[in-house]
């Protein structure tokens, strides 16, 4: 027998507090029509990373999978080529 404790469902209270963020999440390479991800240019990489210097996920940024993982292999080179940093204290 289930107590009620555990047959929240959803009037969890956790979740009631949580933030909804309605906005449409879009590529912004399909929609700008860019089909090169630069890994020349570090300014335009660091939208994509976090403060501490990880690449930040499709879900966050509304990339399509197959941009993300352009996105990560150019940051990925710039790292390589020291254009960008592997892990810093503050990045922004």
């Amino acid at each position: 027998m289930a107590t009620p404790a555990n047959n929240r469902n959803n009037n969890d209270r956790s979740a009631m507090n949580k933030p909804v963020d309605n906005r449409k999440k879009y590529c912004r390479f399909k929609k700008n029509g860019i089909k090169y991800v630069d890994y020349k240019d570090p300014n335009f990489l660091l939208k994509f990373v976090n403060e501490q210097g990880r690449v930040l996920p499709r879900r966050l940024t509304g990339t399509s999978l197959k941009f993300q993982r352009k996105v990560t292999q150019a940051v990925a080179k710039a790292r390589h080529l020291a254009l960008m940093p592997y892990v810093t204290d503050a990045l922004k």
